[in-house]
């Protein structure tokens, strides 16, 4: 083919364009057949000027970036196990000794199940760890709900729930907002009220345990361990949204009074 005959192809090309505003239907159902002509008109152009210049790069022409083709692909659905519906989210919240052993506060967040099998795998999965969601008899009743727990754990036994909740959505905490439980740090008697565990706003600085025998303990934001924790901190929690976490200890011979937002 001459140039003269590309040349005449591309005029008459020329003359199937339409100026002016161009209507916003049409332009979505024939949205493929001017993008293939589009192409075609590109490319006709290109073997015009390589004809005439001897050297051409061929890039960026319009509807052929794949950042193009990927910006109409919808994207898919998050997978049960990208969303953590199986296996929960685990952030150690405290650790520490009583009595020789290790006792340790873990927060799973577990994803909330979108249909009935991904409740009753959800269900099992619980079950297998020993814990029991709230107000959920059955696994339908988790479906649409975001769980999470905060269990106590002390040497080889098996942690046990302490704070837990299945929710539509987190609720956000602001001000000096805050809700609190208290625990054993062991399983003998004589660590009963010992260990604090609670929820608060993601702004609070400080919180105040108060002792039954008057003294305090103070907890503040932490990232990580170290040889110098003291049990008190508040944390970050992987996938708990509106709120913080915080944890305190008192000394022994006392337990919990109160505790309070104090920055």
């Amino acid at each position: 083919m001459s140039q003269t005959d590309i040349a005449l192809l591309l005029a008459d090309a020329a003359d199937e364009v339409e100026i002016g505003t161009a209507p916003v239907q049409a332009v979505i159902r024939g949205g493929r057949r001017r993008r293939a002509r589009r192409w075609a008109m590109a490319s006709a152009t290109a073997l015009v000027v390589a004809g005439t210049t001897g050297a051409l790069a061929v890039t960026g022409l319009p509807g052929a970036g794949p950042a193009d083709r990927q910006a109409h692909v919808a994207k898919p659905p998050a997978s049960a196990e990208a969303r953590h519906v199986y296996e929960p989210q685990r952030t150690e919240l405290a650790r520490g000794v009583y009595k020789g052993r290790e006792w340790h506060v873990v927060v799973q967040v577990w994803g909330a199940p979108r249909n009935k099998d991904e409740a009753a795998r959800q269900f099992e999965a619980m079950a297998g760890l020993g814990i029991q969601p709230a107000d959920a008899r059955k696994p339908a009743d988790l479906i649409g709900k975001i769980s999470y727990f905060a269990t106590r754990g002390w040497g080889e036994n098996r942690p046990q729930q302490v704070m837990f909740n299945s929710v539509e959505k987190f609720e956000r905490f602001s001000g000096t907002d805050l809700t609190a439980a208290a625990t054993r740090l062991g399983y003998g008697g004589e660590s009963s009220g010992r260990l604090v565990i609670g929820i608060v706003a993601k702004t609070a600085r400080q919180v105040t345990c108060h002792w039954k025998d008057g003294t305090t303990a103070v907890a503040e934001p932490a990232d990580g361990f170290s040889a110098h924790d003291t049990g008190s901190a508040i944390r970050v929690i992987d996938g708990f949204q509106g709120a913080n976490w915080f944890v305190c200890t008192a000394p022994a011979g006392t337990s919990y009074g109160a505790a309070e937002v104090t920055k």
